[in-house]
């Protein structure tokens, strides 16, 4: 009884981790109700991209102001993809500073790691941290793009002990592709 407390706890917090993400992503973000997810490309407005095939354990759940999110059961851990375009200011805003934006909220930040690295033809930040949510402490691997007068950023987010060793992320966020007017 009590492992299943724990385990619901747990799921709890990574969901308000998710939940504290996308409040980055609101902040800047656009709505649209036009959204087109067909399990490889996205179109929302003038949002389009495409994705490498979806791992079979992520389901697709529904987060208020994120393209697309995913819950990892396996591993406890929650995926966030947004896109937004056209918005003011951004192209002179480091991309340190973007990933800044999408951990507001959270305490006690430890870096593990940000570094550039290639994604889709341009340079992206890639971040490996760990912070404090509500006093719980949780592990972020996030990727921050700029390209073409958007932006894209990429968040898995898990308790500590479960993020270690999901390649799955990388992979799918490696695989990533912006799409010009024309897709889908």
């Amino acid at each position: 009884m009590l492992a299943a407390r724990a385990s619901v706890n747990i799921a709890t917090k990574t969901a308000r981790a998710a939940f504290v993400v996308s409040l980055g992503f609101g902040a800047v973000g656009c709505g649209g109700s036009q959204e087109r997810f067909d399990g490889a490309a996205f179109r929302d407005g003038n949002v389009a991209f495409r994705v490498n095939s979806v791992p079979p354990a992520w389901e697709r759940i529904s987060v208020a102001d994120a393209s697309l999110a995913f819950r990892d059961a396996s591993h406890q851990g929650t995926v966030l993809i947004n896109g937004r375009c056209g918005q003011r200011g951004v192209d002179d805003t480091p991309l340190s500073a973007l990933t800044g934006h999408l951990v507001m909220g959270t305490t006690e930040r430890e870096f593990d790691s940000e570094v550039v690295v290639p994604l889709d033809s341009r340079e992206a930040m890639h971040t490996k941290m760990r912070a404090k949510l509500d006093g719980v402490k949780m592990s972020y691997d996030i990727f921050v793009l700029k390209k073409d007068g958007c932006v894209y950023d990429f968040v898995y987010v898990a308790p500590p002990e479960r993020v270690a060793g999901v390649p799955e992320f990388e992979r799918f966020v490696m695989g990533f592709h912006t799409a010009g007017p024309g897709a889908m």
